[in-house]
C-alpha cells in the first residue's frame, strides 16, 4: 500500500511538535502554516523543538504559506488541524480541494469544531480529537515544549456514525509518534470534557496575565475556576453528552458530577501545568491576536441561553474577555476583584 500523504494545517506551538514527531517517525508531513517568518524561519533552518528537561532537536520540514496552498497539486489522505477553534471553517474550506475523496481529516483542537468541520468536508470523512499538550511559541522556529512525548496525550473518533469508527486507527498512528492516543467512539463527550478543563483555565488565569499556577494563588481565583468549570459540565450533561475518561487518568469518569469539574482541573495541574505554563489564550493577548474565549467560555454561554438557562460565571468571564481584546482592559492581578460577587456555588 502506497504511503499516506499528510497535511498538518497550522504549526504553532502544538502543530509544529506534532509535525516534528511525525515527520521524525518517517511519515509523509506537509506543513500549511499562516505566520510567514515562522515559514521562513523553518525552511532556512528547520523547526526547534526545545524539551522541558533541556533539551533540542532540530527537524526538517517541508513547509508551505497558506497563500501557496492553491500551486499543490497532489492530495492529501490525512489531514490534522490544529489550528485555533475559530479558524476551522475557513481552513476546511481551504483544504477541501485538496484531500483525497476517501481522505480523511481530524480537528486536534480546542472548542467544538466537528459541525462546522462536517458541513464543509462531509461528516464521512470528519473526525474529531482532544488534545493534552502543552507548549510555548514566541520565536519564529522554535518550539518550547512542556509536555514531552511521554506525557502527550489525545482522544480520538468520529464526528457521527456517518464517519466510520474502524477509520479511526488510520489518522492515530500517525498521531502516536507525538503522544499517547486513545480511540473512541463519543469523542463529541470527550471534547465536551476538555472544554470543561478550558473553561475553567484558560481565561480566568490569561485575565490576570501571570502562569495558570500562579493564577491559583490569587484569593477566590480556585473558586471561579471550578465554577466555569461546573456551568461547562452542566451545560455539556444537558446537551446529552456524557462524562468520560481523560487525560488518561483512572476513575475519573466515576466522580460525582459536582466533583468532576475540579478533577478535571487538578489534572491538569499534576500532568500539564509547569510553573512557567503560560494558557493558550495568555499566550493569544501577549501577541496582540484574538482567544479563543468565544469558542470555549461563549459557547457555554451560547448554548444555555438556548437551552433557556444562564451561566453567570462564564458569561463574565466572556465579558471580560472582550475588554481585553478591545483594549479596554489590560491584563493584571486586580482583575481578580472582577470577578467577585458572583454565584460560585453550584
Amino acid at each position: 500500500m502506497p504511503e499516506k500523504r499528510i497535511a498538518v494545517v497550522g504549526t504553532g506551538a502544538n502543530g509544529a511538535a506534532i509535525a516534528a514527531d511525525m515527520t521524525d517517525a518517517g511519515f509523509d508531513v506537509t506543513c500549511i502554516e499562516q505566520w510567514p517568518d515562522h515559514v521562513e524561519a523553518i525552511r532556512d533552518r528547520g523547526v526547534e523543538v526545545r524539551t522541558p528537561q533541556g533539551g533540542s532537536s532540530i527537524t526538517q520540514l517541508r513547509i508551505h504559506h497558506l497563500c501557496e496552498v492553491a500551486e499543490l497539486r497532489d492530495p492529501f489522505d490525512l489531514v490534522y488541524f490544529v489550528t485555533k477553534a475559530y479558524d476551522a471553517r475557513w481552513h476546511a474550506e481551504l483544504i477541501r480541494p485538496l484531500l483525497a475523496p476517501d481522505g480523511l481529516a481530524v480537528g486536534v483542537q480546542n472548542g467544538m469544531t466537528l459541525d462546522e468541520m462536517a458541513d464543509v468536508l462531509g461528516p464521512e470523512r470528519t473526525f474529531g480529537a482532544v488534545i493534552e499538550i502543552a507548549g510555548n511559541m514566541f520565536e519564529p522556529g522554535v518550539v518550547e515544549r512542556q509536555t514531552p512525548k511521554s506525557g502527550t496525550w489525545f482522544a480520538l473518533g468520529p464526528q457521527s456514525d456517518a464517519s466510520l469508527l474502524d477509520r479511526a486507527e488510520e489518522l492515530a498512528e500517525p498521531l502516536r509518534s507525538a503522544g499517547a492516543v486513545e480511540v473512541t467512539a463519543d469523542v463529541r463527550s470527550a471534547k465536551w470534557m476538555k472544554l470543561v478543563a478550558n473553561a475553567a483555565e484558560m481565561v480566568p488565569s490569561a485575565i490576570l496575565g501571570v502562569p495558570l499556577v500562579e493564577a491559583l494563588q490569587v484569593e477566590g481565583m480556585r473558586e471561579v475556576m471550578d465554577a466555569a468549570g461546573t456551568e461547562a459540565l452542566d451545560t455539556a450533561l444537558a446537551l446529552g453528552c456524557k462524562i468520560v475518561p481523560m487525560f488518561g487518568q483512572e476513575g475519573i469518569e466515576d466522580l460525582p458530577p459536582e466533583r468532576y469539574a475540579a478533577a478535571l482541573l487538578d489534572a491538569v495541574l499534576a500532568g500539564w501545568s509547569l510553573e512557567s505554563t503560560r494558557v493558550a489564550v495568555l499566550q493569544d493577548w501577549i501577541k496582540g491576536r484574538r482567544a479563543e474565549g468565544e469558542e470555549i467560555n461563549g459557547l457555554v454561554v451560547a448554548e444555555q441561553e438556548r437551552l433557556g438557562r444562564s451561566a453567570p460565571v462564564n458569561q463574565r468571564l466572556v465579558e471580560l474577555a472582550r475588554r481585553v481584546e478591545s483594549g479596554e482592559l489590560q491584563l493584571g492581578l486586580d482583575n481578580a476583584q472582577l470577578l467577585s460577587n458572583l454565584p460560585l456555588g453550584h
